[in-house]
């Protein structure tokens, strides 16, 4: 007896069964007649990779980007509500006892598709059965039709704004655009949302309309409920790429110079004497946190790592890394664990470096307690759109840093993204600068490097940067060897892009060997 046989048993099953299976004329249709039956004739194909294609639409300035996706209505989404209903019951080992999520995903699609071969009656073609089974599965035990967008490693978020509409995306190199995914009933969405709050155990129903949370890929997830989004539940996604940025790509991508990032590396891995306590501000999107990543492959691997995270973003080359995530409370309202309590603590755990992945409220003051202390080389960002906006924000409430405090601050890096009209959407490095004056109560911004935006280049303004001048004090070294040392980094980080060594990795290989004195046998 098939699988379907055992549910069909009686008569008010099979009856919706019969009802649900596909039109005979759809049959032939492959899932590329499914994606040009959805647009117009007149569009233009641009790029095609993988599973996904983007076109241009005439009169239309945003991209749209297709994918397979099912139909969410008529005979297909039946005969897909009858298999998965057939797989619920079937299936009974449940989900969470797979460690591995590759493994879980394939052990639920090899048993759907056995319930498909088996259950002839769902006529449902040969050529369709993968398509059938890869559908149920993400549907069961992953996100639905969001699902390939998760899988595209172009895409830096998902926003899905309600039911019988779009999904969106940002994608990498085509800024927005829209998606031939679109999920007709709030419900479906709603039930994707509950998922991930299972997954997270958080709560989100009309109480807590709002929930934060990260999935297992690291991506950050936002999700919202009526009453607060009133046309229906919104799922934002921000999604990190599996290869992360390295300086190499900031340097090839125009983010920065070879000058630039010599510079920061020589100063967060501070000649092994004294590291640079350094914030990193921009605006949202600008690139802060990749910036902040990057930044830590300079860090030495002798040196013991903290990471503070909202929602854990940082992927570290460091094997000595312990990493918190603050916990919000539970449903009882009780449990909560804060960022301004993790760095507390973590100060307890003899670190070499503390790093904050977001500044926002009173662990600024914890954190710059640190930097006064002899922490050397924290970290950690700002929303601020410049250094002047970044130290309002970091002496004002509800961060509240006494001034005095702020001479333990050795550089602020500002990123912005930019709508460059020839280049599209590109993210740079605008400032790097120093606060001085902070001891006679008058703190001012003294600028290192500045940004021309008509010639898209970061160019030295030439004032003598004060920690240079302090890693010459504890480094016994001139200033002019200083200069010779950025110089020789400075050819080093071009000689890595030259070579074609970029993955996160390699890179901190290449740096490491550096500092241990192998460059000259390379």
């Amino acid at each position: 007896m098939s699988y379907l046989d055992e549910l069909i048993s009686s008569s008010k099953v099979k009856s919706n069964v019969e009802e649900k299976r596909p039109e005979k004329k759809k049959e032939g249709l492959s899932l590329d007649d499914w994606l040009e039956e959805a647009l117009p004739e007149n569009k233009k194909l641009v790029d095609e990779y993988g599973v996904c294609k983007v076109y241009q639409i005439p009169g239309d300035k945003q991209m749209l980007y297709a994918v397979p996706v099912p139909r969410t209505k008529g005979p297909e989404r039946m005969v897909l509500d009858t298999i998965k209903e057939a797989a619920t019951r079937l299936i009974t080992i449940p989900p969470e006892k797979f460690k591995d999520p590759k493994e879980r995903r394939e052990f639920y699609k090899k048993r759907i598709l056995e319930i498909i071969e088996s259950s002839p009656e769902l006529g449902i073609p040969p050529t369709r059965k993968e398509f059938y089974a890869e559908t149920v599965m993400r549907e069961m035990i992953g996100y639905g039709p969001l699902d390939l967008l998760l899988q595209d490693d172009n895409l830096e978020e998902i926003m899905v704004i309600g039911p019988n509409k779009p999904v969106y995306i940002f994608h990498r190199k085509y800024d927005m655009c829209k998606t031939n995914v679109m999920f007709t009933r709030d419900d479906d969405i709603r039930a994707i949302i509950d998922r991930i709050a299972r997954d997270v155990s958080r709560r989100i129903d009309a109480q807590v309309p709002l929930l934060d949370a990260r999935l297992p890929d690291g991506s950050r997830v936002n999700a919202t409920i009526p009453p607060v989004s009133l046309n229906g539940s919104t799922i934002t996604i921000r999604k990190f790429r599996e290869d992360p940025f390295t300086i190499v790509d900031m340097i090839k991508n125009g983010t920065l110079s070879s000058e630039v990032g010599a510079f920061l590396w020589m100063a967060y891995e501070g000649l092994s004497a004294k590291p640079a306590n350094i914030i990193i501000s921009g605006g949202t999107g600008s690139g802060k946190t990749t910036m902040l990543n990057v930044m830590t492959t300079f860090i030495p691997p002798t040196e013991r790592v903290i990471t503070i995270e909202d929602t854990a973003e940082l992927k570290l080359p460091i094997s000595h890394w312990v990493r918190f995530e603050t916990r919000p409370p539970s449903i009882e309202g009780t449990g909560e664990i804060d960022m301004n309590t993790l760095i507390k603590n973590s100060l307890r755990m003899r670190p070499d470096r503390v790093i904050v992945g977001e500044v926002r409220g009173e662990e600024a003051f914890t954190l710059f307690t640190a930097m006064n202390t002899g922490h050397d080389g924290c970290a950690g960002t700002v929303h601020a759109n410049n250094s002047r906006e970044t130290l309002v924000r970091l002496t004002n409430p509800p961060m509240e840093v006494p001034s005095i405090m702020l001479s333990a601050l050795d550089l602020i890096i500002v990123m912005k993204r930019v709508h460059d009209r020839r280049k599209g959407t590109i993210r740079r490095v605008t400032e790097i600068a120093e606060i001085t004056g902070v001891l006679e109560d008058k703190p001012q911004i003294i600028y290192l490097y500045e940004w021309d935006p008509v010639t898209d280049t970061i160019r030295s303004t030439g004032v003598p940067s004060r920690y240079l001048q302090t890693l010459s004090r504890f480094t016994g070294l001139t200033h002019t060897d200083i200069m010779e040392e950025l110089g020789k980094r400075k050819e080093f980080l071009e000689s890595l892009l030259k070579r074609g060594i970029r993955d996160i990795d390699s890179v901190s290989v290449e740096l490491n060997k550096y500092i241990a004195g192998e460059y000259g046998s390379q």
